[in-house]
């Protein structure tokens, strides 16, 4: 116990004595620099982005979207599954998906669909966490168990460096993270060190500016390094007096956060002025097409994955695709989200084809799970936009998980193709089912993470698999 409380005493005194020698730099306190989690590295030079290094881009519909209703439509189906929303032809033959997204179907000839999602974690907790780490645990849990494969690539990139980088390996613009009080993704014993670089705000505001990032002025610069280069000689206490990783973590974070401040490229990247208003209308002047924009600038300049959750006020009155009959007129919330997700990711999409990213950049399009095929009807718990006032019966979808849709773009697959199916009344995959870690072990296969060796230490330091099992969906190749 007095060994525990002479670290903190420590911790304490050299957090105030960070605090004073970095002055303007960590305004960005640790603790704000903390809640940076930027992707840590030795420091170094800026490097140029690896023209070959593999990156993803993650697009989340928190709550899980009915796959019914926008890539899996089933017009045959009986009234009281298929919804009101007829199917459309796509620009390839025998791929139909909803009328609700025609910029989508435009462009059916740059992506693949994967019809045959499935698995076994039915709340939203558990779900998240079988997607994001494969958990293969059915329960809902407070906080994962294993990291989640953002924060593994982040690890595994991280170590192979050898400099640091003007810009993480990880971001998150909206970040994939929480479901209510749950936590749904983390780098848990792999160290909060590999956590996301994590972007908030308004990004549909017009004057909108990611904070944190960049300090114009060279004689602002020229202070921020001299008292980097004061921190580095107080730097001799921590390795004197620390046996934990926690200062380790922490001057990791401080290296990030002065590379983020003070590095041109990183300026360049999270800096959405630089980009036409031609472009930044077609994705659209709203926050989901703002967030995928960023998305492909950060992908573009060097990070290797990206995610970006699409909920908030653009969802309807619950702010998510949870699209349950208490909650929301399910057919009037996806009428309300669909032209600004169609316009968000048919851009997303276009754009890293017509960049030439096609081949190191992997765009992904995918919640939790999908939504019951049989629709159900039951009183609203409140008015609001997608939902009828309180009291008054409304129809919605409830949780799936034993199917559901997933769209993969980008990555060098074959594209215009769809893999898998459900049966008619889109209840469960009657071919090529796809589980979560079969969807991991596709990322992890495209970003050459050895998802068959790799490991990484528990808390007890015993080697703990990234993933226990799982193929890649090698269709999606083929």
């Amino acid at each position: 116990m007095q060994l525990k409380n002479s670290r903190a005493k420590i911790f304490s005194s050299r957090r105030e004595l960070l605090r004073i020698a970095l002055g303007g730099f960590t305004s960005l306190t640790l603790g704000d620099v903390a809640r940076l989690r930027a992707s840590p590295l030795a420091a170094g030079e800026e490097p140029s982005a690896n023209a070959e290094q593999t990156a993803i881009i993650l697009v989340w519909l928190r709550g899980g979207a009915s796959h019914l209703d926008t890539f899996d439509p089933k017009p045959m189906a009986p009234s009281e599954y298929r919804g009101p929303f007829q199917p459309i032809h796509t620009n390839v033959a025998g791929i139909d998906i909803s009328e609700l997204l025609p910029g989508l179907s435009k462009i059916a000839d740059r992506y693949a669909l994967i019809r045959s999602l499935s698995h076994t974690g039915g709340g939203h907790p558990a779900g998240s966490l079988q997607m994001l780490s494969g958990d293969p645990d059915p329960a809902d849990k407070l906080f994962p168990k294993y990291p989640d494969w953002m924060t593994v690539t982040n690890y595994f990139r991280s170590i192979s460096s050898k400099s640091q980088p003007a810009l993480p390996h990880y971001a998150a613009i909206n970040p994939v993270d929480r479901y209510d009080n749950f936590t749904i993704a983390g780098a848990t014993y792999a160290g909060p060190a590999y956590d996301a670089f994590s972007v908030h705000g308004d990004f549909g505001a017009p004057e909108f500016r990611v904070p944190n990032i960049a300090v114009g002025d060279e004689k602002q610069k020229s202070q921020l390094l001299s008292r980097a280069s004061l921190k580095q000689s107080l730097d001799g206490l921590k390795r004197s007096i620390d046996s934990s990783s926690t200062m380790d973590a922490v001057d990791r974070f401080d290296a990030q956060a002065l590379n983020l401040l003070v590095s041109p490229k990183a300026a360049e990247a999270f800096d959405l002025s630089k980009e036409s208003p031609r472009i930044r209308d077609r994705y659209g002047r709203h926050a989901w097409g703002q967030q995928c924009l960023l998305a492909r600038r950060l992908v573009e300049a060097g990070v290797s994955v990206v995610t970006t959750e699409f909920d908030g006020s653009l969802c309807g009155r619950v702010a998510n695709w949870d699209d349950h009959a208490v909650n929301h007129h399910v057919f009037d919330a996806l009428s309300f989200r669909a032209p600004v997700f169609d316009q968000a990711v048919s851009a997303l999409i276009e754009d890293v084809y017509v960049r030439g990213l096609a081949k190191r950049v992997m765009v992904v399009v995918t919640g939790e799970f999908g939504r019951t095929p049989r629709i159900s009807h039951v009183a609203s718990s409140g008015g609001g936009v997608a939902s009828a006032d309180a009291g008054v019966v409304q129809p919605g979808r409830d949780h799936w998980p034993q199917a559901g849709s997933m769209l993969f773009a980008g990555g060098g697959i074959r594209t215009g193709q769809v893999i898998g199916a459900t049966d008619q009344r889109g209840e469960a995959p009657i071919e090529s089912r796809v589980g979560p870690e079969d969807f991991l072990a596709t990322l992890y296969d495209h970003l050459k993470i050895d998802y068959q060796h790799a490991t990484i230490n528990d808390l007890s330091g015993r080697p703990t698999p990234i993933i226990r099992s799982g193929k890649p969906i090698r269709q999606l190749w083929s």
